[in-house]
């Protein structure tokens, strides 16, 4: 077995490839995941199809959660174990599944008892509603294992050990293709449980990646000596998770709202555009796979090394995440720019959509080395405790620049389609820019420390 990494000695720049590479593979298939869960709504009809991309609201605040407590307990374990408080970590550990368990079924219950009304505000009635409901109540229902599997990462993150989690994600992938059609269609046996089916299949795919991840959770060094007794609810240290997980749910709760006021605004220009925009973006998220696990390194080396009060590590780890996820994503973005029409052809023969979303992606092609910086950024300040940092620049990203800017440009200028693309590539630069100055800010005050 290959020895374990030590995030406050090896090399940084070892450390995140370390890190990212099983990452970044991981949510490759996690993205498929989703892919194939989309495909098998689709043959069971348009309804189907319908009634999962209306449950993407509730689906998404599950996993804003999830997120937002597993970059809180990463933060935080990161922190005890580069202090060498090896007793304390296993504390933190064993309150974030008490706090996960805790806010999942808080969320379950709400879901469930809000999803009739918030479902049909949306539009949903008679047998839509029935079907959207069968999907999103199993989802619901198993909350608590859609949420483990994400905050026991943590843990595992927190050591700068990702393999795992990539290993649990592409067998996931896989075991999701063959359950899909056995839970819908009713194979060896077993009732036709139709849309219902695609969600158990999920449901079922979480347990066991739960399983499996406490399993190698428990093989930690800091969890050795864990008991029942420190599971007990501890007011302190729920306070201290809370602190940290609480902003960074929020932050990613502003993306949902983010794609809400791009939507209202795209949504002027006709269907086309709208649709073009939704396959853009699609393509765009494929692009960033590559630099997604960045995050993950940048959280766990700046966290650990925090811990260790080793500012100069805690800096270099930031700047060398950062330079790899711009150069990347320029990369990227090049490939963007020489083939977004092909791109788009993949997805519609549309020529009003082709061309919108053309023309999108050339403003993305542009636009895609920012997220990494801006991304690293919010993740290496919640490594530092500073997770407050992030919640604020969403709410700018996401909501305030982008209703002045896309009104200024479309509308006020006269730009149309053209001021909704570019003043997404406006906004999110403007946004990148400032965390390279409040990084540089923040973070050369600790190494002077």
């Amino acid at each position: 077995m290959t020895p374990a990494p030590s995030l406050t000695t090896d090399p940084i720049l070892s450390l995140t490839w370390r890190i990212a590479l099983p990452m970044s593979v991981g949510m490759f298939f996690n993205t498929m995941f989703n892919v194939v869960d989309t495909l098998c709504a689709g043959w069971l009809g348009t309804e189907a199809l319908a009634a999962l991309s209306l449950s993407f609201p509730v689906f998404f605040t599950v996993f804003a959660f999830g997120s937002g407590i597993s970059q809180g307990t990463t933060a935080l374990l990161a922190n005890a174990l580069g202090a060498g408080k090896t007793t304390e970590a296993r504390h933190i550990f064993a309150q974030a599944v008490v706090f996960t368990i805790v806010v999942a079924s808080l969320l379950s219950v709400a879901g469930l008892l809000a999803s009739p009304w918030l479902f049909g505000l949306l539009g949903a009635e008679g047998t839509y509603l029935d079907t959207v409901l069968a999907y999103m109540n199993v989802i619901l229902g198993g909350g608590v294992v859609m949420l483990l599997p994400i905050v026991l990462n943590s843990a595992l993150s927190a050591t700068g050990e990702s393999r795992f989690y990539r290993n649990f994600l592409i067998t996931g992938f896989f075991a999701n293709v063959i359950l899909n059609p056995i839970l819908m269609e009713g194979w060896l046996g077993l009732p036709a449980l139709g849309v219902s089916g695609i969600a158990f299949a999920t449901v079922l795919v979480q347990a066991g990646g739960a399983l499996y991840l406490m399993g190698r959770v428990k093989k930690a060094a800091f969890c050795q000596g864990l008991t029942w007794p420190e599971f007990r609810p501890n007011r302190n240290l729920l306070k201290q998770l809370a602190a940290q997980a609480i902003p960074a749910a929020l932050n990613m709760l502003t993306v949902a709202l983010g794609v809400f006021v791009i939507t209202w605004f795209v949504k002027h220009f006709g269907k086309e555009a709208v649709a073009a925009s939704g396959i853009a973006t699609r393509i765009e998220q494929i692009v960033l796979l590559p630099a997604i696990g960045l995050n993950a390194a940048v959280l766990s080396i700046v966290g650990q090394n925090h811990g260790a009060g080793l500012p100069h590590r805690v800096r270099e780890a930031w700047v060398t995440n950062v330079k790899i996820g711009a150069v990347l994503m320029a990369l990227g973005g090049l490939l963007v720019g020489l083939l977004r029409e092909p791109a788009m052809r993949l997805f519609t023969s549309d020529p009003a959509v082709i061309r919108h979303g053309r023309d999108y992606l050339l403003s993305a092609s542009l636009t895609l080395a920012a997220y990494p910086i801006l991304f690293v950024t919010v993740f290496a300040m919640q490594g530092i405790k500073r997770p407050a940092y992030g919640l604020w620049i969403g709410l700018y990203r996401q909501i305030a620049a982008p209703a002045l800017v896309f009104h200024t440009l479309a509308f006020t200028f006269g730009w149309g389609l053209w001021g909704v693309w570019w003043g997404i590539c406006l906004v999110t630069w403007s946004a990148a820019l400032f965390a390279l100055w409040w990084g540089s800010r923040q973070l050369r005050v600790r190494s002077t420390d």
